[in-house]
């Protein structure tokens, strides 16, 4: 995979031109100790991070940009439940039982973020609110029914929203139909990024930023069993390794090889909007996304902006004129914003697996590796990083159903992996108009 140009994609954000400064960590030099190293420091390396420090645990946290210059510093915002291949992938492969489990988590997902801002005391302008809006009445009656199964199978309950009512709910004749979910909603996820690093530190963890790891050796065949992380001006020993970098990992872990590929996601942001006409696009100023495998999502901003996404690359190349295309697609939702000035573009890859179910387990027995929240991640992530503080701490069961979930690598090999993927999005995509 060569993403070597998504370096370029992501110094456009909104959210960085939105944070203030936070401490920065100097590079790893020399050789350290920890009991847990965890490598990245995104959502699902913090959140391990803290939950293991408040246990009594030496933790190194390595991370080769900055704290969350992946995706969790620069998604769409949208904390969901669920999962991104929803839940009949996985009532498919482990039944309702476990269904139920994983279910139940992303919803103390959602939790989780709450328990954080508060305890913490970060400011990460969360709105709640979600809506989910179908295109057509074929997309209308599948929304209905994933309502039904959500409300019967797991007791979640949305409010279906008709055509006739949705302009009380979007400014947008676009779509068909929708359901409203009060319980999840929206945050500026760099803001929550950078104050779960905050949270770390405060509890002792120790940050290395722009240090890249080159190899990790998991201690099986050692005589000490400790792992050892080595980075390119210096090196880790730990009991336990946690890799929590997205689809940065494969390099590090031949096992990983094929099971994520990358995928480029891209945002734009306007120019603040009066408050009343901002309000009046989405009233309850909910995050919003279409119903469609290759799907626009958008939401506002706490300042009134209006943040849309959802071009998305399979190639690992960036569009041609990004931010031009972005905003044709944001008018198609809402052409009343013609004169709105777009002012901020980014992108970056998100890590998606075959089945789009997410893909946690180990690689020997000290390490531990989260992936594949395929754009479904910002909550979840939290979840994934206190499950393997718990299994780290002989607490793996529920862990350990979600490493039951079965992956299959991507087909084509190392060659031919990418355009067959292309190839097969050609088609979701023409689904999706059909």
């Amino acid at each position: 995979m060569n993403l070597t140009g998504e370096a370029n994609l992501t110094e456009g954000s909104y959210y960085l031109a939105s944070v203030d400064p936070i401490e920065k960590s100097a590079p790893l030099l020399g050789s350290r100790s920890a009991d847990v190293c965890i490598v990245g420091a995104g959502l699902a390396g913090l959140s391990a991070a803290i939950d293991l420090a408040k246990a009594g645990r030496k933790v190194i946290v390595l991370e080769a940009h900055y704290v969350g210059w992946g995706a969790s510093g620069r998604n769409g915002g949208q904390a969901l439940s669920d999962v991104a291949s929803g839940m009949g992938e996985i009532e498919d492969q482990l039944g309702l039982d476990a269904a139920k489990q994983v279910w139940n988590t992303s919803v103390k997902a959602i939790d989780l973020i709450h328990e954080r801002l508060g305890e913490f005391g970060i400011q990460a302008d969360w709105q709640a609110g979600y809506l989910g809006l179908a295109q057509t009445p074929k997309k209308t009656r599948a929304l209905q029914q994933t309502i039904a199964a959500q409300e019967t199978k797991y007791g979640h309950q949305q409010r279906f929203i008709s055509r006739q009512d949705l302009p009380q709910w979007i400014a947008s004749s676009k779509f068909d139909s929708g359901a409203f979910d009060p319980f999840i909603g929206h945050l500026h996820p760099l803001k929550y990024t950078q104050g779960l690093a905050r949270a770390a530190r405060s509890l002792g963890v120790e940050i290395f930023e722009q240090t890249v790891v080159t190899q990790v050796d998991d201690g099986v065949n050692s005589s000490t069993a400790k792992a050892i992380i080595k980075t390119t001006s210096g090196q880790v020993s730990a009991d336990q390794v946690l890799l929590a970098g997205n689809v940065y990992m494969t390099p590090l872990a031949k096992h990983l090889e094929g099971r994520v590929m990358p995928v480029g996601t891209y945002i734009v942001c306007t120019e603040p909007l009066d408050k009343a006409r901002s309000e009046a696009l989405i009233p309850t100023r909910a995050c919003v996304c279409d119903t469609n495998f290759v799907l626009d999502y958008f939401r506002p901003t706490a300042d009134y902006r209006m943040l849309f996404g959802g071009r998305v690359s399979y190639s690992a190349q960036t569009p041609p004129n990004l931010k031009e295309s972005m905003r044709k697609r944001m008018l198609a939702v809402f052409p009343q914003l013609h004169d709105v000035k777009v002012v901020f573009s980014w992108g970056g890859f998100v890590d998606i697996t075959m089945n789009r179910a997410p893909d946690f387990g180990r690689i020997g027995k000290n390490c531990y590796y989260l992936q594949g929240f395929s754009g479904h991640g910002l909550a979840l992530t939290g979840m994934a990083g206190r499950m393997v503080a718990n299994a780290m701490q002989g607490d793996s069961e529920l862990f350990d159903t979600f490493a039951r979930i079965k992956h299959r690598k991507f087909p084509g090999g190392s060659l031919l992996r990418m355009p067959s993927l292309v190839l097969g999005m050609a088609w979701y995509r023409l689904r999706d108009v059909l």
